[in-house]
């Protein structure tokens, strides 16, 4: 079996940092900042902590309300971090590693929110700039992960233009 190469590990270590952001600052809401209780306050100018158990897949949608759903969910996004983590023992691109960390630790973060409370834990509020979601840092992490993994199929399929001499 071979090892990750220096890409991979950057995946797995932001996999990892991603995870513990995204679980540090839910615990904080929750049981420090007991934002459960507030509903919505107003942090920053357009920027409101707001309080939200989504049940959905993304944004609300596809809504798993069920225990089954809830547990079909988990196994999925365990999966999808699995099979993240294989392709990124093969990235050969900083790139690549950066994306699929951002992914990977996007998955498991949400994943721990629906084992542990059955929905994801959703707080960052931008509604006021016509952003209608309210998400967390792992679904920021999963969306910069898959814009950036575009990116990286753009930039490898582009050809080289040749120079004339």
């Amino acid at each position: 079996m071979k090892l990750a190469n220096r890409h991979g590990w950057t995946a797995y270590g932001l996999a990892l940092a991603i995870i513990v952001l995204d679980q540090l600052s839910k615990h904080w809401i929750l049981f420090a900042y007991d934002l459960p209780s507030r509903i919505s306050e107003q942090a920053a100018g357009p920027f409101y902590l707001t309080m939200v158990w989504n049940q959905g897949v993304s944004f609300g949608l596809l809504r798993a309300d069920q225990d089954l759903g809830r547990w079909l969910l988990v196994g999925f996004s365990v999966v999808v971090a699995i099979v993240l983590a294989f392709w990124a023992r093969r990235a050969d691109r900083g790139l690549m590693g950066a994306a699929l960390g951002l992914v990977m630790g996007g998955a498991i973060g949400n994943a721990i929110d629906r084992a542990r409370f059955g929905a994801v834990v959703d707080f960052i509020d931008v509604s006021r700039l016509y952003f209608p979601w309210v998400f967390n840092i792992a679904d920021a992490a999963i969306t910069i992960g898959v814009i950036l993994l575009l990116l990286d199929s753009l930039r490898r399929d582009a050809k080289p233009e040749r120079t004339r001499p």
